[in-house]
């Protein structure tokens, strides 16, 4: 797993929450950091995704593991 600056547990909370806490985390960080979200939604893959696009900022890592899903979100 890559480093990370900071994490988001955002486990147990449906679209679109995982997003809003994400944005709410980035916007506390500096640009080039990364943040490391773990959910449980599936629909948060296609959200970061598209939040990514959106935003500009880097998805960096997408991955699902036993049900919860990580993502790796660099600061633009």
């Amino acid at each position: 797993m890559a480093n990370f600056d900071q994490e988001l547990d955002a486990s147990g909370l449906n679209c679109p929450l995982p997003i809003l806490r994400a944005k709410k985390s980035l916007a506390s960080m500096s640009s080039g950091q990364v943040l490391h979200i773990i959910a449980t939604d599936p629909g948060a893959v296609k959200d970061f995704e598209a939040f990514a696009k959106q935003t500009g900022n880097e998805l960096l890592e997408s991955r699902e593991d036993g049900g919860k899903f990580y993502f790796l979100m660099k600061k633009s």
